[in-house]
């Protein structure tokens, strides 16, 4: 990868300021982007999801998982049952939930929940949570619909993935089993609605190492593809 040209410091600053009018216009367009999303339609649940959760025996709905906030953010971690994984989660999604790990503390003031479900036993999910030394929720979707109807599952009858069928996906047809994703939903009483989900590369904002890397000279460094570099951060 070249080396930034070298040159004067009034130089660097003219050059700074050129792209920082670049920055600010996409600080704007990023504004904008979000409130045309806070405004999107949503649609009622109707089916009630049970999940196992993180207490031995604990069953609890989605409806639950809000606690006394009104708002609930879910990540979809790929967990799911073998041969896909055995007793180690997606690294990729490790390295997602290590960057939202520490930020979560904040979402409560903003009466915003948080939880990560994943279609594995518990008791998969479990000590790998323990390994990994994360706190945040972790349920399990083991025996339910939910990973289906919120499209994060691939297989024979469920073919589309980010709003497209698998067969027109511009980065290839990803492969078959859980797929990563995360999902907001808002509750008004006892009722509960979806609101949003995003998938593949709209996860990149939860990405703050990758923010932090791309504000360096060498960037992300993914000339073999993108996370193949990734490792459990146990195993660095």
């Amino acid at each position: 990868m070249p080396k930034p040209k070298i040159v004067s410091p009034d130089e660097w600053a003219t050059a700074r300021k050129r792209l920082l009018v670049k920055e600010k216009e996409l600080t704007r367009q990023r504004d904008a982007l979000s409130a045309e999303r806070r405004s999107l339609p949503m649609v009622a649940l109707e089916k009630e999801y049970v999940f196992e959760g993180p207490e031995a025996g604990a069953r609890r709905t989605l409806r639950d998982l809000f606690g006394k906030q009104r708002q609930l953010i879910v990540y979809h971690f790929m967990f799911g049952l073998p041969p896909d994984w055995e007793d180690e989660g997606c690294p990729a999604c490790s390295y997602v939930a290590d960057n939202f790990a520490g930020s979560l503390v904040h979402l409560a003031a903003r009466d915003a929940a948080f939880a990560v479900i994943s279609r594995a036993p518990l008791a998969k999910i479990a000590p790998f949570k323990k390994r990994m030394g994360w706190t945040f929720p972790w349920l399990s979707s083991y025996g339910t619909d939910f990973n289906d109807d919120f499209g994060v599952t691939l297989d024979a009858t469920h073919t589309t993935y980010n709003y497209a069928p698998v067969s027109q996906q511009p980065e290839g047809r990803p492969h078959e089993g859980e797929r990563e994703g995360l999902s907001v939903f808002f509750r008004d009483g006892t009722r509960v609605f979806h609101t949003y989900s995003t998938y593949q590369r709209g996860l990149d904002p939860l990405l703050n190492t990758y923010n932090l890397l791309d504000l360096t000279p060498l960037g992300r460094q993914e000339d073999e593809g993108i996370m193949h570099w990734l490792k459990y951060h146990d195993e660095y």
